[in-house]
């Protein structure tokens, strides 16, 4: 991906923490809170998430989202209505 389209990571508040952090071998509710929070002082936090759903990022933590509130963000409950009969 060009450079311009994701300049933004260099505001990221994420860049001087441990990746592991936002991408655990074996994911916590501790680990998950403590990237939240990193998320939660973000300057960039909107362009982080709107990149994480518009390129389908399955892993790690993604503008203060986890992969499984991304699926529910991209496909509410309910996105899928019954054929027109």
């Amino acid at each position: 991906m060009p450079l311009g389209e994701i300049g933004w990571l260099r505001g990221g508040a994420c860049r001087s923490s441990d990746p592991e952090l936002f991408f655990p071998l074996a994911p916590s509710a501790d680990q998950e809170a403590r990237a939240k929070a990193v998320c939660a002082t973000c300057q960039v936090l909107t362009e982080c998430r709107s990149y994480a759903l518009t390129a389908g990022e399955s892993d790690g933590i993604w503008g203060g989202l986890t992969p499984e509130e991304r699926r529910r963000s991209r496909f509410p409950s309910g996105w899928r209505s019954p054929a027109a009969s």
